[in-house]
């Protein structure tokens, strides 16, 4: 049967948010209800919202999501009710020529729950990356649930959704940072301080933060940065060199997604380094290097879509390091709010206030 829950939606293209009514189905073949229990607010949501990502209003928002299943529709075997899950944007389906050839972190056939959540008037509603979870419930496919340790708290085990898992798998992951690596990360955000976490974790000997803001360096060293840079005041190609024996970091991550700091992380990566875009740029953007820098230079110039993560390896591993004390997931939560505060919360995001505004439900 049916279940009306509420849901924060975006209307329309820079619209204010707000708090409705949705009709919620009963999972159908492949499907689960879960009850979400908390929420991190993304900068993808604010795209949704913004009418960067589509324009297929209205906008069920919310993906970076931890909750309990409640009910599992025909065919599902992954999890069950009782289950505690993160949820995942990426349900790998197990058969395109990625997930044959034994690299299901690169499926090009994820998928999503088939039906559709609702409004009150049976306006059908487009959840954000196929998951919609600013709601006390949400219908996803069965694949979407990860099961994890339920000894995490709620609103830390969701930030692994989206933002965290980017950061950290963009440094493991992608850029494959090992011990003794010199790293140096550019933007400061949720995503680029958990990058800067992974390469703590990985065991980078050498972690450069690189912001515009003092008060985002200053929480890029609580996260692990060794060392930062204002690049408002200082170049920051040059002070990487400087503080890598002049050569430049073997690991560039660049967590804004502009085409200048894509230039300034190709000239301070060493000779043969790599660089990583973790940043989500706008269709607009176009970039230009002299090709044959890029040719003289060598290494590799990568993007990392979610970190690279396959979610049944990498979330249960990252919840064991947080709950073993070798990995603060909680320094990512500044504030938890409720369903009614996330238009605040995108405020507060727009002026750089927070790491992750979480909703509690």
């Amino acid at each position: 049967m049916a279940q009306e829950v509420r849901g924060v939606i975006a209307p329309g293209k820079n619209e204010p948010v707000r708090v409705e009514t949705i009709v919620i189905p009963d999972p159908g073949p492949g499907e689960a209800v879960v009850k979400v229990q908390a929420c991190g607010v993304c900068h993808t949501d604010l795209h949704y919202k913004q009418g960067g990502i589509n324009d297929d209003f209205p906008f069920l928002l919310g993906h970076e999501a931890a909750g309990v299943v409640e009910s599992v529709g025909e065919g599902v075997t992954e999890v069950a009710p009782g289950d505690f899950v993160v949820l995942n944007w990426r349900a790998v389906c197990g058969q395109c020529r990625a997930c044959l050839r034994g690299r299901p972190q690169y499926c090009f056939s994820t998928h999503n729950a088939k039906q559709k959540m609702t409004l009150l008037d049976g306006t059908e509603l487009s959840p954000a990356l196929g998951i919609g979870a600013f709601a006390e419930k949400t219908l996803v496919a069965a694949g979407q649930c990860t099961k994890v340790d339920p000894a995490i708290a709620p609103e830390v085990a969701g930030l692994l959704g989206c933002g965290v898992m980017a950061g950290i798998g963009a440094a493991i992951n992608t850029g494959g940072v090992g011990r003794g690596d010199s790293v140096a990360v550019i933007g400061c955000g949720g995503v680029g301080d958990a990058a800067i976490a992974g390469s703590r974790l990985a065991g980078a000997a050498r972690i450069i933060a690189v912001d515009i803001d003092d008060r985002k360096l200053a929480k890029a060293r609580e996260m692990g940065a060794t060392h930062t840079v204002n690049s408002r005041s200082t170049d920051p190609v040059e002070a990487i060199r400087e503080l890598t024996g002049g050569h430049g970091a073997d690991v560039v991550i660049e967590a804004v997604g502009r085409p200048e700091t894509y230039e300034q992380a190709f000239y301070a990566r060493d000779l043969a380094g790599t660089v990583v875009l973790v940043g989500v740029p706008t269709p607009e953007m176009k970039l230009e290097l002299p090709l044959l820098d890029v040719f003289g230079r060598g290494g590799a110039l990568k993007s990392s879509w979610y970190g690279d993560c396959l979610p049944t390896r990498d979330f249960p591993m990252l919840v064991d390091l947080h709950l073993q004390g070798r990995l603060d997931l909680g320094a990512f939560v500044t504030e938890t709010i409720g369903l009614g505060d996330v238009e605040k919360a995108f405020a507060r995001m727009h002026e750089g206030d927070v790491l992750r505004s979480v909703v509690v439900l």
